[in-house]
């Protein structure tokens, strides 16, 4: 019997947990039967749901599908095919996999549709599905950055939003033009003192002192001077500045800032200061040991340099590799350094004197390096050498290729990061100048478009969160509103 709204009036007993039951969906124009058996193993899904709800009329269907045709008793779905046919197996054999190719937050998003659990899901598609959550919060984060930059909050302080200036002028190149040149300027600061530290220890460039001791040129000695003066104030600016300073003292980075700045001011005061405490032989010693460590002031490259982060990064997350390869090493040195001291010791002229020693004619060799200080004369000992050297070769070999995979999978990520965060923007403009007033491109680059967007309502990390959702559909979020069954089927 049909009702006056065009459905048929079935009991729900008809819907019951007889085996003989079957419903009919069509998913994205693909149509299935399905068997109640089959669905009431998981009663709380969304497809075990559709056998009892025609009892309930009008909208106890339209609050689980999309459209419903009574003559064919088939449920019409405005959703992903493909993620259906994955879903659909946990009926049948318990668990989830995700097909290759499928969009991770998406079928996370088709799962939580169908009301299937995430618990179902693979372990194998759940890893993956964690690093895409991951790339995600970084874009998000990103996006935030971006806005955080954008906006000028008026109720802050003058002396706080010219810190925020500050700390973006120093900290981010890409803001603006000045900010630009710094950065260059800074760059070519790092590259002249390195070059001057190099060019110092020459000894045609490097003049005697009062007691015929050879010491630096006055003039790179200047040039040393006006470097570390930048760095001081580079430093000094961006400390003050810092939104959170204990973050930034203990950051990698910046300690190998103050570790570049530092020897100089502790040189200085010991050459000024020490003679009067201890004799002037050991200040001279102390200050040419603080001398080298401005070899760290090279590692200011990478706040510049983006390839040299990436190529730090890959190396972190190689950390077991390396470990295998240092274990390989060592295992290898071990053994064949004993094996080397004991077929030379029958030769009279041997240069393996013990075990500790030949541990040096092993890295050598292992490592292709081959000094020739020490070596084999015995024609066991030579086998050995041959032996332990081809070894080495597919020891440092064997990890090399992980290492890179790591390194091109993390800077592919970064760039796809970097598109992603520019897309959203574009997004956010988009919904920003359709549907809640002409924001436009001028109010996104201007300094106020946070303040715009909250005085209309907007939040961004609501827009960040929507443009995140590649699975939004209309009809499942307002209920007045159902589609034909020919819109669920385009």
């Amino acid at each position: 019997m049909i009702d006056g709204s065009g459905f048929e009036d079935l009991n729900e007993s008809e819907y019951s947990e007889d085996s003989e039951v079957e419903i009919a969906v069509n998913v994205g124009g693909i149509r299935q039967i399905l068997y109640g058996d089959i669905l009431n193993r998981y009663p709380e899904t969304r497809l075990a749901e559709l056998m009892h709800c025609l009892a309930g009329g009008y909208d106890a269907i339209f609050s689980l599908c999309d459209d419903y045709d009574p003559g064919k008793r088939e449920f019409y779905f405005d959703r992903d095919p493909d993620a259906f046919k994955c879903i659909i197996e946990v009926y049948y054999y318990g668990e989830v996999h995700m097909k290759k190719g499928i969009c991770p937050i998406c079928f996370k998003n088709e799962m939580e549709f169908w009301k299937v659990d995430l618990g179902f899901l693979d372990e194998c598609c759940k890893s993956h599905l964690s690093e895409k959550k991951e790339e995600l919060e970084e874009i998000a984060r990103r996006v935030q950055t971006i806005l955080d930059d954008l906006g000028v909050d008026q109720t802050e302080s003058r002396w706080k939003r010219f810190m925020k200036y500050v700390w973006k002028f120093m900290e981010k190149p890409e803001s603006s033009y000045p900010a630009r040149v710094t950065a260059v300027l800074s760059f070519m600061f790092i590259l002249i003192s390195s070059v001057v530290m190099c060019v110092g220890t020459i000894p045609e460039l490097q003049v005697s002192d009062a007691e015929g001791n050879p010491v630096e040129h006055p003039t790179l000695d200047s040039i040393e001077t006006a470097c570390i003066g930048w760095f001081t104030l580079e430093y000094i600016l961006r400390l003050i500045s810092s939104p959170n300073k204990f973050h930034f003292a203990i950051s990698f980075m910046n300690i190998i800032d103050v570790l570049a700045i530092l020897p100089f001011y502790v040189g200085l005061i010991l050459t000024h200061l020490g003679a009067r405490i201890m004799e002037l032989t050991n200040v001279q010693q102390a200050v040419q040991a603080l001398r080298i460590m401005r070899i760290a002031r090279i590692f200011k490259l990478a706040r510049h340099s983006s390839g040299l982060q990436t190529l730090t990064y890959a190396l972190k997350s190689s950390f077991k590799e390396l470990g295998l390869l240092l274990m390989y090493l060592a295992v290898g040195i071990f053994v064949f350094s004993a094996l080397g001291y004991t077929m030379e010791q029958s030769h009279p002229d041997t240069l393996f004197k013990s075990i500790p020693q030949s541990f040096w004619w092993a890295i050598i060799t292992m490592t292709t390096v081959g000094y020739g200080d020490i070596y084999p004369k015995t024609t066991l000992g030579k086998l050995n050498a041959a032996t332990s050297f081809l070894c080495g070769v597919i020891a440092i070999a064997l990890p090399i290729h992980p290492i890179i995979n790591n390194f091109v999978k993390y800077y592919n990520k970064q760039r796809v990061l970097e598109t992603a965060t520019k897309h959203e923007l574009e997004l956010m403009e988009l919904h920003s100048g359709g549907g809640e007033g002409d924001l436009g491109r001028s109010t996104l680059n201007s300094g106020s478009s946070l303040q715009v967007m909250e005085g209309r309502g907007l939040s961004a990390w609501r827009y960040t969160k929507l443009s995140h959702s590649d699975t939004f559909i209309p009809a499942l979020f307002n209920e007045k509103h159902h589609r034909t069954r020919l819109q669920s089927c385009k």
